[in-house]
């Protein structure tokens, strides 16, 4: 559920300048003096929305992670064959990051770097899309589109590892190349472990 407080305007600017900012500078590197600079707020103001750094960080990946769900919860509800809801997922995921290249750089490496606590609440936040994945995987076992004796976890780390995997390679090379031209042959490199 979400808090009157992040449903307002200067909540989603300090998100978005956290962004911008820890992209730009890391994790490490990005003072709340700075974004409060980039989102043009006063640095007390942070405060009002967010406890420390930390939190800001956990915030981004709430807010931003809410945007592969809702998108993922579309394609699931649509009429399609699961290996065509795979392929959609694999195309949103990609199409998500490809859009804002300051966002890549903080989920495939700024929250990586973060520690243990930071990454156990990121864990939490990403449980939900990943449920969201396993409903694919056991629409394609119940359709026969899937091998029915598919191990669900293993899949499940095997497509979500793969599609994590492909994104940071292409924000380390600099994203120089069209990553969402790679979203086809990566399907079909997951269907082919998983095809009944």
């Amino acid at each position: 559920m979400i808090s009157i407080k992040r449903e307002k305007p200067k909540y989603k600017q300090i998100i978005d300048a956290a962004v911008v900012v820890i992209a730009e500078n890391g994790y490490h590197q990005a003072q709340v003096s700075k974004i409060a600079k980039q989102a043009g707020v006063a640095d007390g103001t942070i405060y009002l929305y967010f406890k420390n750094k930390e939190d800001i960080l956990i915030s981004v990946f709430e807010d931003k992670m809410s945007l592969f769900v809702e998108n993922l919860r579309d394609i699931i509800n649509d009429s399609i064959p699961a290996s065509e809801k795979l392929l959609k997922m694999v195309e949103n995921h990609f199409r998500v990051l490809a859009t804002n290249h300051h966002l890549a750089i903080v989920t495939q490496l700024e929250l990586r770097q973060s520690n243990k606590e930071i990454r156990l609440k990121i864990n939490d936040v990403l449980k939900e899309y990943l449920i969201l994945l396993d409903d694919i995987l056991i629409e394609g076992i119940e359709n026969g589109e899937f091998e029915e004796n598919l191990e669900i976890r293993l899949a499940r780390h095997m497509v979500f590892g793969t599609i994590d995997e492909t994104i940071t390679t292409w924000v380390m090379n600099e994203q120089k190349y069209d990553l969402m031209k790679l979203a086809p042959k990566v399907h079909k490199l997951l269907l082919g472990g998983m095809k009944a």
